[in-house]
């Protein structure tokens, strides 16, 4: 990379210096494709221009010439001569940058109160060099802080959040499991990343790191360092400090022979006054992703007795695979290499978490292989992404792509103790969301993996989960656990405009089953979308009538006062009130109704799905879930119990089918709920019912096993 330099201005056609010949006696200008590792020395403040070039004069016009046209060769003459002399000064200036390539940094003192503009260069072999030299400053990029839904998910989890000067010497010498932990190893022939060593100035500790810390929510470093401070110094610090978080979120563990390497972006560096002792580093993460590749971007401070002695702004640090590397299946899906992701017990995972990434917002080819880039930019079938996504390892399958007869896969999701769904769920654990969404994302990505959609490949399908039947086979907090998750494909029926494919699943957890179930998925065309017409075809089936004026529950209210019972929230507060007919419904027990707003901007068409936005089926049947939870409150039944918390009822097989769905022009969301029963047993109480879902228009799901359950403290299993 070279540093941006100010250019000379004149009239006629720029010089371009990446168009410009070098002299033989000067280095070769690098590889575009390769990693730059440049170091400039900032020009002199003196005037050390070289003298311009002679150049020969202008022909003297032949006898008898036309008057005008030799005034116009006169003037055409000297403004050559202009132009030339400014190319000769310009060029002068890019053969004594073009001559600092690859020499050492002979970096001046540096002017206190000075921006300098900052060109980070990285390669394994040669280290970090920087190009720095004075300059504007550039516009920073606006970013948005991380919620709750779009925070990055650490690819391993660790309690070492400080690190002292052997821990760092370690992380030099690439034993990154040594001071993380295990799930941190990393694995293949000729594993190449590691701190980078320091040259200039070091980090001599690590005093904390906090994962979604800082005034973006996507993490914080404070370290401590010493030495004396220039602007390579300082770049130099803050990009220790940038790959010691990339190393404990993790980033080093998705891709094969992973290595550091800088980000195109020049970055500013501030130096408010000059500093050589022993300071303090604060690093804010701005942006943590692991699409196109995994990558951060960071704003840092230097201090000194408390005063920032400098600041860094917009550094870039990414981490890409060795060149020649695959990142992807082939072609048929074929996987012959580790793609550089392993499980936390060893096992090589054939996709992980960086393909997730690319099959819900990327490059399919990446996630499945070279038959689906021509899906690029269509409307096509994606995983949700972000919070929503809840697969995040492939770890095998058993079957062949085009063979859609029969096939198995095993998965794997993490289920970290701060992910949003746990703080936000009235439920002790998972809420019934989670259950439903992890289950179907492995099933749907089996059969998309085969092959469903290729049978015609120039349809733009969207996926759409049709039936299914789960139940919770056991109590478990699923809080910091790996979900494990065995799929298999059961039949596919292949339609004019749609492909239709049933799976049954279980999931485990420390080996044992907790959850399991069926599901019928279909691909549709967007002729066959368009044609869905409910389920009661097309005809409009209003919810039940009651003969008396319904009660209300103030949902809203019980959120925000404390009344002894957790309370849904965030994403995850989909009701704001709940009418209530006292004895009413199908089976004299109780009748619910309530209705939302839906709008184009709510959360979760951002989610589900990239470029084909729907609310999931399972949200709804989670606004059902929780409205039966409201009325139990109100009805009294957590009186009485220790301590009630909500739980996902065990052995009851929850039912359903979805024959349309939520989109974002429509206006709003209504469901019912007949209560069927209310169950008790020492500690608990479970209510039973039968519910029902409307778009406008149309009723649209249908749901039996409606179940929720109050559970007290010490309570035995129902």
């Amino acid at each position: 990379m070279t540093a941006q330099l100010d250019a000379l201005s004149f009239d006629g056609e720029p010089f371009d210096a990446l168009l410009w010949s070098a002299p033989e006696s000067l280095p070769p200008a690098p590889d575009p494709q390769q990693p730059t590792s440049t170091d400039l020395a900032p020009l002199s403040t003196q005037d050390s221009r070289p003298a311009p070039v002679e150049h020969p004069p202008a022909p003297e016009p032949a006898p008898g010439t036309d008057p005008v046209a030799e005034l116009l060769g006169d003037v055409r003459a000297e403004l050559v001569a202009a132009h030339l002399s400014a190319m000769d000064v310009q060029t002068a200036w890019q053969r004594r940058t073009l001559a600092a390539l690859g020499q050492p940094s002979t970096q001046p003192t540096p002017v206190t109160g000075q921006t300098y503009r900052v060109a980070v260069g990285y390669s394994p072999d040669s280290g970090i060099t920087v190009a720095a030299q004075p300059g504007r400053p550039n516009t920073t990029p606006e970013v948005q802080p991380a919620t709750t839904m779009s925070a990055f998910k650490a690819l391993a989890l660790t309690t070492v959040t400080t690190l002292d000067d052997t821990a760092l010497a370690n992380l030099v010498r690439g034993e990154i499991a040594t001071v993380f932990g295990p799930a941190y190893e990393q694995h293949g022939d000729n594993p190449a990343i590691r701190l980078t060593p320091a040259t200039h100035t070091r980090l001599t500790r690590i005093a904390e790191i906090t994962r979604h810390g800082g005034p973006w929510h996507r993490g914080r470093l404070r370290a401590e360092y010493e030495g004396p401070l220039d602007p390579t110094a300082v770049i130099e610090l803050v990009w220790q400090a940038s790959q010691v978080f990339a190393l404990q979120v993790g980033l080093h563990l998705c891709l094969a022979q992973a290595r550091f390497h800088a980000g195109p972006e020049q970055s500013e560096v501030d130096l408010t006054r000059h500093a050589t002792g022993p300071g303090e580093l604060l690093l804010d993460v701005m942006q943590l992703d692991l699409f196109p590749r995994p990558w951060l971007r960071v704003n840092a401070e230097l201090r000194q007795a408390g005063e920032v002695v400098a600041r860094v702004r917009g550094l870039v640090l990414e981490i890409r695979e060795a060149p020649g590397t695959p990142v992807g299946p082939s072609v048929g899906g074929v996987i012959t290499t580790s793609f550089g992701r392993y499980s936390a017990g060893g096992e090589r995972a054939l996709l992980g978490e960086f393909h997730m990434t690319h099959s819900a917002r990327g490059d399919l080819g990446i996630a499945l292989g070279p038959e689906f880039t021509a899906y690029a930019g269509r409307r096509a079938t994606r995983m949700p992404n972000h919070g929503l996504q809840l697969c995040d390892r492939v770890m095998a399958v058993e079957g062949e792509r085009g063979n859609l007869t029969a096939a198995t896969s095993r998965t794997e999701y993490d289920s970290p103790a701060d992910s949003w769904y746990y703080a936000e769920t009235a439920n002790a654990s998972m809420p019934n969301v989670v259950y439903m969404e992890t289950s179907l994302q492995s099933a749907l990505l089996l059969g998309y993996f085969l092959g469903a959609t290729l049978t015609a490949p120039e349809e733009d399908y969207s996926l759409r989960n049709l039936d299914g039947t789960a139940t919770v086979l056991r109590e478990v907090d699923l809080r910091d656990k790996t979900i494990r998750q065995s799929t298999r494909l059961l039949n596919t029926t292949v339609m004019v405009g749609a492909v239709l494919q049933s799976f049954s699943y279980e999931l485990s957890v420390d080996g044992e089953p907790f959850y399991a179930g069926e599901s019928l998925f279909g691909f549709f065309n967007e002729t066959a979308l368009a044609n869905q017409n409910g389920l009661d075809n097309g005809a409009y089936a209003p919810p039940w009538q009651p003969s008396t004026p319904p009660r209300t529950i103030d949902v809203a209210a019980r959120r925000t006062n404390d009344t002894g019972v957790r309370s849904t929230s965030g994403h995850l507060a989909l009701l704001d009130a709940v009418e209530v007919v006292d004895g009413g419904g199908k089976f004299g027990r109780g009748y619910l109704r309530a209705a939302r707003p839906v709008a184009a901007d709510d959360w979760f068409f951002a989610y589900h799905f990239h470029l084909d936005p729907v609310m999931p089926g399972s949200l709804g049947v989670e606004a059902v879930l929780q409205a039966v939870q409201e009325w139990a409150l109100d009805a009294g039944l957590a009186d009485g119990l220790t301590d009630p918390e909500f739980v996902v009822p065990t052995d009851v097989a929850l039912s359903w089918r979805y024959r349309g769905q939520i989109l974002a022009d429509d206006r709003e969301m209504t469901l019912e709920v007949h209560i069927e029963d209310v169950q008790r047993r020492p500690g608990r109480v479970r209510v039973l019912g039968e519910a029902s879902v409307w778009k406008p228009g149309l009723r649209i799901y249908e749901l039996t096993g409606v179940a929720v359950e109050l559970r007290g403290a010490g309570a035995r299993p129902w």
